[in-house]
């Protein structure tokens, strides 16, 4: 008896609204204080992003999208003549930050395309959280339990990066100081690191008729926090010993003054640990559990958040000994953006419809999480 088997049919993505290059960000975003940051072209200079899309109407500078409508775009465009959204069996949607704290980003999803009863599942986390949608999908086909399955990954971080956000915290700041504040740079950092966006895959038991498809081979997720202190947080404010303290145990005076809700960074903790926890240590075990070698690998495809951590990636695989060449690699964050949990959705959406792929040929792809170092590899196989 074969082993079952999953496979995509197939990868769609939804960018929102024209491409914003580096010049339009903080109009789009809004100004923070009286001056603008002096962060952002240093940032940019580094993280090699010049165009990225954010769910904001450059007009009216209102938005235009929630994190559930961007998803349910991506998915409708998974439907073709051998696939119905009313036949589908699963939904598994991660993201980052939802439109609402409850009910579930997944059920808003499925009410945005008011599909028929069927399981819906939302996964939690940072980057990783798109992956995690993925492998609840992936587990529900293989048992059998489903016959189609759809993943999803998206990210409205725009709602979280608007300078609006920030107004009562440099307020609070200038009556306290008397001075023209700037945002703290873990905050700075990120807004102009992150953008919107979705992609969506679907999972069934058999390859494609009419097209190519990516067999599963395995997908493993790590995660290291009971190693590590939280690095990528939000809705908390980070102490001295490490801990952090949740949005819930702030006044609502407090969380705008301190900007508890915004997405924030320990750089510092960050450079001195990703490549360490999100490359190296799951490629020994990957390496060693498969044989891996990079021979074997037609395309590396990494999600990270910026170039400047590419060279870095690139030792990493050095040092486990599997050194796939630059040429190998394929991603978009220049022309894409960093969209988080949807990040690798929309490198494999373009890579998939590029026609580039061949039957045979085989993928790693990388998705690390610094929300508290975590990683996921998946390999695929084109049939």
């Amino acid at each position: 008896m074969t082993a079952p088997r999953v496979y995509i049919t197939n990868i769609a993505s939804f960018l929102p609204n024209a491409p914003v290059d580096n010049d339009n960000m903080e109009r789009i975003l809004g100004q923070v204080g009286s001056r603008p940051s002096r962060a952002r072209r240093t940032i940019l200079r580094s993280n090699g992003i010049r165009q990225r899309h954010y769910a904001i109407d450059p007009e009216t500078l209102q938005f235009n999208y929630t994190n559930a409508q961007l998803t349910a775009e991506a998915v409708r465009k998974l439907e073709s003549g051998s696939f119905k959204l009313q036949d589908l069996g699963c939904l598994t949607c991660g993201t980052s930050i939802a439109d609402q704290l409850m009910p579930n980003h997944a059920v808003m999803v499925q009410g945005e395309l008011k599909l028929q009863p069927c399981e819906v599942i939302a996964t939690s986390g940072v980057c990783l959280a798109g992956m995690t949608a993925m492998k609840y999908a992936y587990l529900s086909v293989l048992s059998g339990e489903h016959q189609s399955a759809i993943a999803t990954g998206s990210e409205l971080s725009s709602a979280m990066m608007q300078a609006s956000n920030f107004t009562a915290e440099t307020e609070a700041q200038i009556d306290k100081l008397g001075s023209h504040p700037e945002l703290a740079f873990e905050k700075d950092f990120l807004r102009w690191m992150l953008s919107d966006g979705a992609g969506a895959v679907l999972l069934e038991p058999a390859p494609a008729n009419d097209r190519l498809s990516l067999r599963i081979d395995w997908l493993h997720v790590y995660s290291y926090a009971g190693e590590m202190d939280t690095c990528m947080y939000a809705g908390a404010v980070k102490t001295d010993d490490g801990s952090t303290r949740g949005w819930q145990t702030f006044s609502a005076r407090e969380r705008e003054e301190q900007s508890v809700l915004a997405v924030k960074q320990d750089v510092k903790l960050l450079n001195e640990n990703v490549l360490h926890y999100t490359v190296e240590r799951p490629l020994v075990d990957l390496v060693e559990r498969y044989q891996l070698t990079a021979q074997e690998f037609d395309y590396f495809i990494p999600h990270y958040s910026s170039n400047f951590f590419a060279d870095g990636v690139h030792q990493s695989l050095k040092r486990v000994g599997l050194d796939i060449p630059r040429e190998r690699w394929f991603t978009n964050l220049s022309q894409k953006g960093n969209t988080g949990s949807a990040s690798i959705y929309i490198m494999l959406d373009e890579l998939y419809h590029s026609g580039r792929l061949k039957a045979g040929e085989s993928l790693l792809c990388y998705i690390p999480e610094s929300g508290r170092f975590s990683s996921a590899m998946m390999k695929l196989t084109v049939v």
